[in-house]
C-alpha cells in the first residue's frame, strides 16, 4: 500500500497574482537600471568634458604666455619696438583661437634681482579681476627692462564657460561665476645689448 501526502492549496488572493507576476516578470528591468544610472552617469561625463575643456584653456594659456615671453627673454620686443597690446595679442595668438582676447589681461613686471620681483594677483582683494600693466599704446620695455633682468610675466583670462558647468565649482562666486586662469613666467632676460 502506497500512501501519498494530502496536498493542500490555498485560494490565491488577486493582489498576490499581480505581485507574483510582478516579481517574474523582468520585462523593463534594463530602463529601470538605466533610468537609476543616467542621472549620475550624464553628471560625470559632463563633469569630464568641462574639466578638459578647463585644462585645454589652461594649457593653451600656458603656452601662449610662453611663446610670448621668449620675445621679451631674447630682446626682440625691444627691438622691434613692440607695444603692450601687441605683446598681449601674441599671447592670444599662442594661445589659440578659442581664447577670447577681450578677457584677457597682462600684467609684466622687472627687477635687477629675484628678490625685487613680487609674484601678482589677478583678483584685487574684492575678488575683481585686476588690469593689464599700461595702456595699449605704450612700449612693452618700459615693463620688461632690458638685457639681463629679471622678468615676470602673469596673465589673467576670465573664462566664462565655467558657468555653464557650476556644479564643478571652477568659477567664483560659490562656482556660478567665470573661473580666472592665471599663467606665469619667470626669466632672466638674456645679456642682448
Amino acid at each position: 500500500m502506497r500512501f501519498t501526502p494530502l496536498k493542500f492549496r490555498l485560494p490565491r488572493l488577486p493582489q498576490r497574482r499581480a505581485a507574483s507576476r510582478l516579481v517574474r516578470n523582468e520585462d523593463g528591468t534594463a530602463a529601470v537600471e538605466f533610468a537609476l544610472v543616467a542621472v549620475p552617469f550624464l553628471l560625470f561625463v559632463l563633469g569630464l568634458l568641462g574639466m578638459g575643456l578647463y585644462f585645454l584653456a589652461s594649457t593653451s594659456l600656458e603656452y601662449g604666455v610662453e611663446a610670448a615671453a621668449r620675445k621679451l627673454r631674447t630682446g626682440e620686443a625691444e627691438k622691434g619696438s613692440m607695444s603692450v597690446g601687441s605683446f598681449r595679442e601674441l599671447v592670444c595668438k599662442g594661445a589659440g583661437s578659442y581664447i577670447d582676447c577681450g578677457k584677457v589681461n597682462t600684467i609684466v613686471q622687472h627687477a635687477t634681482t629675484w628678490s625685487g620681483i613680487t609674484p601678482q594677483s589677478c583678483t584685487d582683494a574684492s575678488g575683481n579681476m585686476v588690469g593689464s600693466t599700461g595702456s595699449t599704446g605704450e612700449l612693452i620695455n618700459k615693463y620688461s627692462g632690458s638685457a639681463s633682468e629679471v622678468v615676470l610675466v602673469t596673465v589673467c583670462y576670465k573664462w566664462d564657460l565655467a558657468q555653464q558647468f557650476p556644479f564643478l565649482q571652477l568659477g567664483s562666486g560659490g562656482g556660478s561665476g567665470p573661473a580666472i586662469i592665471q599663467a606665469a613666467t619667470a626669466f632672466k632676460s638674456e645679456p642682448y645689448k
